[in-house]
Parts: structure tokens; sequence; C-alpha cells
């Protein structure tokens, strides 16, 4: 099947360049992505979505007429399709790529091949594989693209629970005893945790550490957004940090985070990346590591992402008592994450994004 795409960018030499990439015949001769259209600023590219309804659509942001965030927000009113954001990756380029995911973008990219990865041909092929990715999650675009408040909504009514589950969702964790919460993200993970975290009060009793698949400048970028939009404090994690109740510590990019324990306080070590290790920050290093010091105290609640991150730090967290929550399919931009927990029997309940804030919002 053919994947159409639209290629939003001002810059005539970056359209050719991906049209190039994404056209390049297979082995066998045959091309996956056919490029449908150019549109060289924000208002051309919200009048071809309409017109050329593409599978998924490349979206810069800085541009002449309408930037990309505007174009994302009206084409997410008028056509809501799969958009994969070009970005810089300063601390500038990692706000406008945050505003731009809120409006509705699915991911993003760095802009520059070199900042993909090294290996120009690797680079090629991630782009690929990510347009590809993005382009099939068009099935859920329609239900995901709906305006998301910026103020947190009343609570709900507790959610129906599955009639295996017990009413208790930390059991077997003894009331009160939760020691902390980790939370693991990725692709969808910025608006996803967003949703999450605003539903947490202020005097919440547990500490809370996140790790979510970004650049080092975007989890700065994200941590200062999530601080002003949420009544916990939340910061990006920095050596020795101390986890304290109330406050939520962001694994940095391009950093892997582990909880050691120190004079009698459980604190934050940070590290380079290892040569083997494909993600910085992982998810499976950081809860492996919560796995030792919060033994049968610890709640893992792992969010939408692309892979199956967190899978093996989960198990080590469920042998050691740990209550595992997945974000459920239906409300996910990308089942990977949860779906390798759930299908791995791992998941102590599977709840909505709107049901785990819900949830996290009742633990005291």
């Amino acid at each position: 099947m053919t994947i159409n795409v639209l290629i939003v960018d001002d810059s005539a030499f970056i359209c050719k360049r991906i049209k190039e990439i994404l056209e390049q015949p297979a082995a066998g001769g045959s091309t996956e992505f056919k490029v449908v259209g150019v549109a060289a600023n924000g208002l051309e590219a919200v009048r071809l979505a309409a017109s050329l309804k593409p599978d998924v659509i490349t979206m810069d942001i800085e541009m002449p007429v309408l930037d990309g965030i505007s174009a994302v927000k009206r084409i997410m009113q008028a056509s809501p399709a799969p958009i994969l954001m070009f970005s810089s990756m300063t601390q500038v380029g990692a706000k406008a790529t945050l505003d731009a995911l809120e409006a509705g973008a699915v991911d993003f990219l760095p802009k520059q091949l070199n900042e993909i990865d090294n290996d120009r041909e690797v680079a090629k092929l991630i782009l690929r594989r990510r347009v590809r990715m993005v382009a099939q999650e068009a099935g859920k675009i329609k239900a995901l693209s709906l305006p998301r408040s910026k103020e947190p909504k009343e609570l709900g009514a507790a959610p129906v629970l599955k009639r295996n589950q017990p009413a208790n969702p930390l059991a077997p964790i003894a009331r009160g005893q939760l020691g902390v919460i980790a939370i693991a993200a990725s692709t969808g993970g910025p608006v996803a945790i967003q949703r999450v975290l605003m539903r947490v009060p202020k005097n919440c009793p547990v500490p809370i550490i996140i790790v979510q698949h970004m650049p080092p400048n975007f989890t700065r970028s994200f941590a200062e957004r999530l601080n002003q939009l949420c009544q916990i404090n939340v910061r990006e994690a920095q050596a020795n940090d101390v986890l304290e109740p109330g406050l939520a510590l962001l694994a940095p990019g391009g950093m892997q985070m582990e909880v050691q324990v120190a004079n009698g306080h459980k604190k934050l070590v940070l590290r380079d990346k290892g040569g083997h290790e494909l993600f910085s920050p992982s998810a499976d290093i950081t809860l492996a590591s919560v796995a030792r010091h919060f033994p049968g105290s610890a709640l893992a609640v792992v969010l939408t992402g692309m892979g199956a991150d967190g899978r093996e730090g989960v198990r080590e967290m469920k042998q050691a008592g740990a209550v595992i929550w997945a974000q459920s399919e239906a409300s996910c931009t990308i089942y990977g994450m949860p779906k390798a927990i759930v299908d791995a029997g791992l998941a102590d309940h599977v709840y909505s994004i709107d049901e785990i804030g819900n949830e996290l919002a009742r633990i005291s």
C-alpha cells in the first residue's frame, strides 16, 4: 500500500531532499511513499491537506504566511491528518515542538539528518520508518484531535473496572505504603504526561519520576512547561536529587537515570548512555532501579509510545511486588509500550489516559 505524503517547508531544498529520501526505490524497485504535494507555508498546507487528504504530513515549524504550529491547529480542526514535525534541536525549537504536539501533531524529528543519526543512511531509514509509523495512526487522529484544555477538568466518576480487577487499583500495596510513582512514555507521551500530571494534587504524598524519550533541550523545556501547568512541582532531574513527595523529576534527555540510596535518602544518579544502550533515557534502566529500592511499594504507569522500552524494567518491578498500570489502546497515540506490558501479562490494570489521571488524583 502506497503512503501518500504532503511535505510542508519553505525551503525548496529541504522539500526536495525529503521527497528523494521517501521516494527512494526499495531493493525490488518498488516505492512505499508517494509525495502528492508540497507546500511552502502553513496556509498552503491547510488548503492542500483538505484537498489532497494525505496519509501523513511532514511539517516545518518556522514558515512565512502561517507558521507550522498554527497550521497544525487549523488542519486538525478542518481535515485531521497524522503530522510529523521537523524541529531544530535548540531550546527554542523544543518549546515550539511541544506547542505543535499539544496542537495535535503525532511526533517530531530533527530537521537535520546528522541530528537524527551520524550515519546518513541510518538517518534516512529512521525518517522513512517514522513517517510510516505516523501514517499508521491515521485511524485514531480524529478521535484524538479534540481541543485540549490547559485547565484540569473536574474529577469525573471513578472508572469502571473489569470484573476480574480488585476495587483498589493499588492492591496489593498496603494502604499508605506507596513509596514512588514511576511513569514511562515515548511517542505521544508529552501530551499524555501533561494530561495525567495536571490531575495530581499539590499535596501528592509520594515522589514521581518520569522517563520520556526526548533529546536534551526538549526535556528541559518539557519540565518547565509541566511545572507551569501542574499543581505539583516538576523539573528536570539533576544528579543527587532527593525523591520528595509532591515533586516530579523528569529524566534528562541523553542521560540514564537510576534510583540509589545514599545516607538514608533515596536519590537519583545520572550517567551517560552506554554504547550498547538503545534509549537514553531508558525506561528499563530507571524502572529496574525502582524495583531494587522500592520493593512492594512502587507504582509503574506505562503510557503511549513506540517499541517495548519499559517491559523488562516493569517485569523486575512486578517481581518485587509493584503495581503496574498500562494505558489503553484506544487512548494511546502509539500502542507500543503499553501493548508490550499487556501482552507480557504484566499489567494489573488497563486504564484510559483520563482514568489514569483520575486514579492518581485520588492517591493519598
